[in-house]
């Protein structure tokens, strides 16, 4: 006599949504066929893998990539126009030997490089170091994950 064991029945899917304790939207994972047809499926977190399904997140990715590509080209563009321009020039109050009244901000070097350049730039990716006389100074902008910009800022007093 020869036991018959239990067939282990699992089923491929692709997640719709983050279900937690299992993986994250567009995963390809292997599910029991009960926990798919009691809990996933009726609750439209989950679809069951096909040949078409997996051509169109094929195409999906490469879409993604391509969009993440020309995002980077952008910013890197973008950075060797800041570079080039050579340097913005921040007038403010003069004080007492080359000391400033107040500091020269990021939304300051945004706003100079909007009025010269016609660019639109978050000032949360604008790194400032403390300026608080004159000189010349180097603000770092983080225009992409793995693209940065260096940008000189001249400051004189009025």
């Amino acid at each position: 006599v020869v036991s018959q064991k239990k067939a282990k029945k699992v089923r491929k899917i692709i997640l719709k949504e983050n279900v937690a304790e299992l993986g994250k939207k567009g995963e390809l994972l292997d599910v029991k066929a009960g926990y798919l047809r009691n809990f996933l499926l009726p609750m439209g977190m989950a679809q069951i893998v096909t040949p078409d399904l997996i051509k169109e997140m094929k195409m999906e990715e490469e879409r993604i990539e391509a969009e993440k590509k020309r995002v980077k080209e952008e910013a890197q563009k973008l950075a060797r126009v800041l570079e080039t321009v050579g340097g913005f020039k921040v007038k403010r109050k003069g004080g007492q030997g080359k000391l400033i009244f107040g500091t020269v901000t990021a939304q300051d070097l945004v706003d100079i490089i909007k009025a010269q350049l016609q660019r639109d730039i978050d000032k949360r990716i604008v790194s400032v170091p403390e300026i608080r006389e004159t000189g010349e100074y180097i603000a770092e902008l983080k225009l992409h994950p793995e693209v940065t910009a260096q940008v000189r800022l001249f400051v004189y007093a009025n």
